[in-house]
């Protein structure tokens, strides 16, 4: 089971931080705009199903940090031009400075 803030990338580089997987999956309408996703422990996260009515899961138990760094680093560079990603050392930390998606 994801353990949340679930992070989610859409095929628009955009990136939404979702409270956790219910939340996420009310708030996710089509699964083919799902890119890719963490958990708040930087593990890949899956999502299936049809269009409002999506299951996200956790695809790997290996955490996938440098990548969810390298997202998180590309999405501020192009949605959010001119502010600084969160720089924590420490993944709890730099996972809950991430802005929260309203939902």
């Amino acid at each position: 089971m994801p353990t949340g803030p679930l992070i989610i990338f859409d095929d628009d580089h955009y990136m939404y931080v979702l409270r956790d997987q219910a939340s996420a999956e009310a708030f996710w309408e089509m699964p083919d705009e799902f890119v890719c996703g963490f958990d708040s422990l930087a593990r890949p996260l899956r999502m299936s199903g049809a269009p409002h009515q999506v299951l996200i899961e956790v695809g790997s138990d290996e955490p996938a940090e440098a990548e969810l760094r390298r997202r998180v680093a590309d999405h501020y560079q192009r949605i959010l031009p001119g502010q600084v990603p969160p720089r924590a050392s420490d993944l709890s930390q730099f996972v809950a400075e991430l802005p929260a998606t309203a939902t």
